[in-house]
């Protein structure tokens, strides 16, 4: 069972590692986030690097490497965990990287995945991240909230996370993908004051900000600001203030609190609509909607959106967990199960 007290720690140039290396059996794991920008010329060569420093070591996760950078989400034990930031800290490539980790009990992924990507964020368009906005501490940004009276906050993350939290005073742009996100900037251009209007922007662990605050000066607009480490770290910082609901997560925690302060509840239950702060995947494999739900309906509903889904061909053993489901072939103990679930195609696996 996963742990739903989530402590952050800041592991920053300064940090000695100290406060990370407090295990213990209640949280013996770390989950570690990151990003770092530098110039990366051979992708291919620093993914085999990661990949000899994790042989023989428990690490699973999903780490990113492109020309421009690194982004990362990761779980190990600690020891293991604070392993890996000292070697990244020493590394010429990653000097500066600042990590955001948190304690578990578990694993967080199924897997490691480390590859390379042509961008860290799909943005299709050559963006100056030179000339994005202005970082503000967690501190800052708080201030900012109740101070500020010429100000819009953006939460530039999906809107499945929007869902389950967010800031109190923001709104979310209608956007899919970075090119809605342009044509978003051209309307917010002129609804504002483009040169007083403070326009404050968050997302996670600040990644996206990077790139789409960018966009924003790019129009013109000149009072840009982000969250600097993103809304893991205001969590760690500031605690709950402002905040409503949880915090989306793309690993099997999916919906964690952003501190120990409790925070209003927000999300709606998909079929009943009472409160609901736990995300699921549909157990139809042809169908895998994220959704919210609460316990009953989950347990009535047999883990799946709607009563049409639960009668197909390829449903997924109904599990009362928060965790994604995993592909089919976890779930198949036979030759016969496996071929029913994934439509004749064990012969491949």
């Amino acid at each position: 069972m996963q742990n739903e007290n989530y402590r952050t720690i800041i592991v920053d140039a300064s940090s000695d590692f100290l406060e990370c290396s407090v295990a213990s059996d209640t949280a013996p794991f770390l989950i570690l986030a990151y990003y770092h920008f530098t110039k990366v010329d051979d992708p291919k060569a620093r993914v085999e690097e990661h990949f000899s420093f994790f042989k023989g070591r428990d690490v699973k996760g999903r780490i990113y490497i492109a020309n421009e950078g690194i982004n990362g989400t990761l779980s190990a034990p600690a020891a293991e965990a604070i392993a890996y930031m000292k070697w990244m800290k020493n590394h010429p490539l990653y000097a500066g990287i600042v990590f955001k980790a948190q304690e578990d009990t578990i694993h967080a992924f199924a897997k490691l995945t480390v590859k390379v990507k042509k961008e860290l964020v799909a943005y299709g368009h050559e963006v100056s991240l030179a000339d994005g906005g202005t970082h503000v501490t967690s501190a800052q940004w708080r201030k900012m909230l109740e101070e500020e009276t010429d100000k819009v906050v953006l939460d530039i993350r999906n809107d499945y996370e929007w869902q389950l939290g967010h800031f109190d005073q923001a709104e979310a742009p209608p956007c899919a993908t970075f090119k809605e996100f342009r044509e978003y900037a051209e309307e917010l251009e002129k609804r504002i004051d483009i040169k007083n209007t403070k326009v404050m922007m968050y997302c996670t662990g600040g990644i996206r900000c990077e790139f789409f605050s960018a966009v924003l000066k790019e129009r013109g607009i000149e009072q840009v600001f982000q969250l600097d480490g993103g809304i893991i770290k205001y969590g760690a910082e500031e605690k709950s203030a402002h905040w409503l609901g949880k915090l989306f997560v793309f690993d099997d925690r999916l919906s964690i609190p952003i501190s120990e302060e409790k925070a209003p509840v927000i999300g709606k239950c998909y079929h009943c609509g009472v409160e609901a702060e736990k995300y699921y995947n549909c157990a139809n494999m042809d169908c895998n909607t994220l959704f919210l739900c609460c316990a009953s309906c989950l347990e009535t509903h047999k883990g799946c959106c709607k009563d049409t889904c639960a009668g197909g061909s390829r449903v997924r053993p109904f599990k009362f967990a928060s965790t994604p489901f995993r592909k089919w072939y976890n779930y198949a103990s036979t030759k016969r199960e496996l071929d029913t679930l994934c439509g004749g195609c064990s012969a491949a696996k």
